[in-house]
């Protein structure tokens, strides 16, 4: 009897240990970056992840068109019932502007703001097994994760994974920087040529993993069928480590690549020029002032003067967080709601 039930035992406790090296190959380094989880400030959270981000597959298998696509893929790459879709991400205004500039060092350095009612900002650095190291941000508010979501507790410290596949803007260990504004108007972009699909926001996660360059991130948008995020049309900022830096932008579904070292929210190129420019917002026009004023060279005190100086203080539509990166250490510090006096620095490790 006493041999029965010791081998009981360790039949149990064999399958326990079998099980449990089951989920960790699984699910271990998901685990790892859930837990990674650190609350920085109010509505503001940083979380590392290191190891397969899903982004090869997800793109291989056609990538995603629109919300409840991706939502398909996140499940698929998260799965096993820890991972709940988030809902449909609502039709919403954002704000945005951006800047980049050499330094009297000859550095590249680029701030932007995002300008948004209200949100929570996860500060997301990844270190993937086949693509670049990267940091990036994004809100989960605008992704629909439900009414007061906090990446708080380990279920929703695991949906805030889904940052592997989504981003708003972001700086890599190339040196390549990339951020998401409106560009002025509701026209979506719908290409449907048969390439892999992506929506706004996960070609920036794409590109932060793949692009060294403004060139390359270009090229690599040639290659996927473009679908605009929360019904709205988007344009890119981009620069790069050698300086080089451009606006992205959708015209009757053709990409149009314009350079230009000032962005904000409405057309840069010759077919759509101005379009979505709101009488009274000076902030292009300031920003292209300091640019002007500066022939393009401004230490980093300066490029903060300028950007903070288009920052929205409005409480119902304000700057929801400040970035400035600098292209050529490959680091990032955030200033979040307009306080200045409080920085999050972060560097590139690789």
């Amino acid at each position: 009897m006493k041999k029965a039930l010791k081998i009981t035992f360790f039949s149990l406790l064999t399958l326990i240990v079998l099980a449990g090296v089951l989920i960790w190959t699984n699910f271990g380094e998901m685990i790892n970056g859930a837990l990674s989880v650190k609350k920085l400030d109010d509505n503001l959270y940083y979380m590392e992840y290191e190891g397969d981000d899903g982004f090869d597959e997800f793109l291989s298998s056609g990538g995603a068109k629109d919300a409840n696509d991706l939502n398909k893929q996140l499940t698929k790459f998260l799965s096993k019932g820890y991972y709940t879709p988030p809902s449909n991400p609502d039709t919403m205004k954002f704000g945005c502007s951006a800047l980049s500039v050499r330094t009297p060092d000859n550095e590249v350095i680029m701030g932007r703001n995002f300008d948004y009612p209200s949100g929570t900002a996860v500060i997301l650095h990844t270190l993937p097994k086949n693509g670049y190291e990267n940091i990036s941000t994004f809100d989960v508010t605008l992704y629909g994760f439900g009414e007061n979501f906090l990446p708080e507790g380990f279920k929703n410290q695991y949906l805030t994974l889904s940052g592997l596949f989504v981003a708003l803007d972001g700086i890599n260990e190339k040196g390549f920087a990339i951020a998401d504004l409106m560009a002025g108007d509701y026209v979506e972009t719908h290409q449907n040529t048969g390439k892999p699909a992506l929506t706004t926001t996960a070609a920036i996660a794409y590109l932060l993993k793949k692009a060294a360059t403004v060139d390359e991130a270009i090229n690599l948008l040639s290659g996927i069928d473009m679908h605009s995020d929360i019904g709205a049309a988007h344009h890119y900022a981009m620069s790069d480590a050698t300086g080089k830096s451009v606006v992205v932008e959708y015209v009757n579904n053709q990409m149009v690549v314009t350079e230009s070292h000032v962005v904000a929210n409405h057309y840069l190129c010759q077919q759509k020029l101005n379009a979505g420019w709101v009488e009274g917002d000076n902030r292009y026009q300031k920003l292209c002032n300091f640019y002007d004023n500066a022939n393009g060279v401004m230490d980093s005190l300066k490029l903060k003067e300028a950007i903070f100086s288009v920052t929205q203080s409005s409480p119902s539509y304000g700057t929801q967080w400040t970035m400035i990166m600098n292209l050529s250490k490959k680091s990032v510090t955030y200033y979040m709601r307009r306080n200045f006096d409080k920085p999050f620095s972060f560097e590139i490790k690789r």
